[in-house]
């Protein structure tokens, strides 16, 4: 505590990041990056933009982002002027709190969700109220409905949710947000490009018919971009409007030159992103099945990462026991979860050390 810090930094409780431990032969499974690299394009694009005249970085960057607004319209079919783009989505989720979610009425969310949410409403004054999942951690709209439309001031969940990694179905976000038409649904979608090998349910197709849905997404989990930290929103315009309006007053030039010209590359690269994503998937797939042989509850992962938990086995003792081995997992302390470890999906060479390390722990 200080004297000279204002009444709102002395009622804050910071979001805790995931540990950057260093480790040697370090395992990485706590923080849900990508395994695999980048689209080669990315490193392309920035070195043409150093190559071509590095005196270009003494002059400020497109305030608009209008290049990587016009590589992610392309990429979801709308136009760029329902695209806002920020550094990182976290930077893009606080804008949309200040802009969308801040009202008279309280902004309801998950209980076991995101925890930066609560950060959010501690920073901006924001009233809130958690909403219980299931026994099963999915979200349930009724649960929300059940509030009354007149007592709702908006509601922000991501999907798949985190750090359950449990998917909403397109029809229930659609139904939330056709009864709530005056109160905005922001679907925080940092991990949607894992929810399934031939369909990607994003509720950007949502868009065009709901006008109080805004949908965010980073290029951290699935193009492999989380140094680089750029995140963007879709909706429609009279929402993107209030995000630029915050962002003109706070900071006009969020992107560098080099995260503009990466971050749209990348954008550009289906190929690429189709190819790992894939492989994620895949691990995934394979991690939840080796964990369940071993005794676990895996809870169904639309996400790059699993949660799960050892009926026999407590989880931070689990957790200890992993990090003596050079794997790092993450452990969550707030109720309901105590006893669950959230995985990040690896290579197919890391799943397999964690689970012949698991298969050691637990026999």
């Amino acid at each position: 505590m200080s004297r000279f810090w204002s009444p709102v930094v002395h009622d804050l409780t910071p979001y805790v990041p995931g540990e950057q431990p260093k480790l040697a032969n370090l395992v990485k499974l706590n923080t849900n990056e990508n395994p695999y690299p980048p689209s080669p394009r990315v490193q392309a694009a920035i070195h043409a933009e150093l190559g071509q005249d590095a005196d270009r970085l003494k002059l400020y960057p497109d305030p608009t982002g209008s290049q990587l607004k016009d590589a992610v319209g392309r990429h979801f079919g709308v136009p760029p002027e329902w695209v806002f783009v920020g550094n990182s989505s976290d930077e893009v989720l606080a804008h949309a709190f200040q802009a969308l979610l801040k009202h008279d009425k309280p902004l309801l969310f998950p209980d076991i969700t995101y925890s930066f949410y609560p950060v959010y409403c501690g920073l901006y004054g924001i009233d809130f109220e958690t909403i219980a999942l299931s026994e099963e951690f999915a979200i349930r709209v009724d649960d929300y409905l059940a509030r009354g439309a007149a007592n709702i001031g908006g509601v922000i969940f991501p999907n798949p949710n985190a750090p359950t990694g449990r998917l909403l179905s397109l029809d229930e976000i659609a139904r939330l947000a056709a009864a709530l038409p005056d109160a905005p649904i922001v679907v925080d979608e940092a991990y949607i490009d894992f929810g399934g090998l031939d369909v990607i349910p994003t509720a950007v197709t949502l868009v065009r018919q709901h006008p109080n849905i805004l949908v965010t997404q980073t290029l951290s989990k699935s193009r492999s971009l989380a140094g680089l930290r750029v995140g963007f929103a879709i909706g429609q315009p009279e929402l993107i409007e209030a995000l630029t309006r915050v962002k003109d007053s706070f900071n006009s030039y969020p992107l560098d030159r080099l995260a503009l010209v990466g971050a749209s590359a990348a954008m550009d690269d289906e190929a690429w992103f189709q190819q790992t994503r894939r492989q994620v998937i895949a691990s995934r797939n394979a991690l939840s099945a080796g964990l369940a042989a071993l005794g676990f509850e895996v809870l169904p992962s639309a996400a790059n990462f699993v949660f799960a938990r050892h009926p026999d086995r407590d989880a931070v003792a689990l957790a200890a026991a992993l990090r003596a081995r050079s794997i790092i997992v993450r452990h969550f302390k707030a109720a309901r979860i105590d006893q669950f470890l959230r995985i990040t999906v690896g290579t197919e060479a890391q799943c397999e050390l964690l689970l012949e390390a698991l298969k050691e722990i637990v026999a």
